[in-house]
């Protein structure tokens, strides 16, 4: 009895177990490896997440590059990038314009991108940041890293109606985001609509933010292609 106890949890704890770099939908998908890829927009710097590096890839293995007034970005492994000029204190909402040109034209299900703000410590093994990201689904994310990665809405995400959805695969998606430190708040708006808040209290914690006031970047999941546009800082 005792045995057939043993091999049922043991079964159970093989079927529990979920999968690395497995979809939604159950298909393996590893990152990719761009062409020509690194960082060649002066002042900028990325990090690829740890997951990615002991796979094997490094910054190089995605492509940053400005087309004009946009940012062309190429991934590869997920990877957050910033310029350490831009930063943001007190109150203040960073916003930019992101745009799946051939929505899942590189991945075979949907993946997020968006805006990172309170970046602290970058580039290092103590780096602390938030960031909000929307899928071409409808639905978005808000995660971070306080070294390691913590979830503020669920591992999947929410939905909203508020998120663009693109018409099909490899047709263009578009959506506005924006994140705002307002007094002991902090919100993540997407396309004009606040789809999120949290006390600031809950993200300046052990293990999440050490401040909101920081860095303000990009942030996108693996093997996906996205053109920024419009990336600000306003106070109010």
């Amino acid at each position: 009895m005792r045995y057939l106890t043993a091999l049922a949890l043991v079964a159970l704890a093989i079927l529990s177990a979920p999968p690395a770099n497995f979809s939604q939908g159950g298909q393996m998908e590893a990152s990719r490896n761009v062409p020509g890829g690194g960082i060649s927009v002066p002042g900028w710097a990325g990090k690829i997440d740890a997951k990615e590096e002991t796979a094997g890839m490094t910054l190089n293995s995605a492509k940053f590059v400005k087309e004009g007034d946009a940012l062309h970005v190429t991934t590869g492994p997920a990877v957050t990038y910033w310029n350490p000029e831009n930063k943001a204190t007190g109150d203040y909402t960073v916003k930019a314009t992101f745009k799946e040109p051939k929505y899942m034209n590189l991945n075979n299900h949907p993946h997020p991108y968006g805006l990172m703000i309170a970046g602290n410590d970058l580039g290092t093994d103590q780096q602390s940041y938030l960031y909000c990201a929307a899928y071409g689904t409808g639905s978005f994310i808000v995660r971070g890293f306080g070294p390691a990665p913590f979830q503020m809405n669920g591992p999947r995400g929410a939905v909203d109606p508020a998120v663009n959805k693109a018409a099909a695969k490899g047709e263009p998606v578009t959506q506005e985001i924006a994140m705002s430190v307002k007094g002991d708040k902090v919100e993540c708006a997407i396309n004009n609509k606040v789809v999120a808040t949290y006390n600031k209290s809950d993200l300046v914690t052990d293990g999440k933010l050490k401040s909101t006031d920081g860095v303000y970047g990009l942030r996108f999941a693996h093997n996906t292609e996205v053109i920024v546009t419009g990336l600000q800082v306003t106070k109010p």
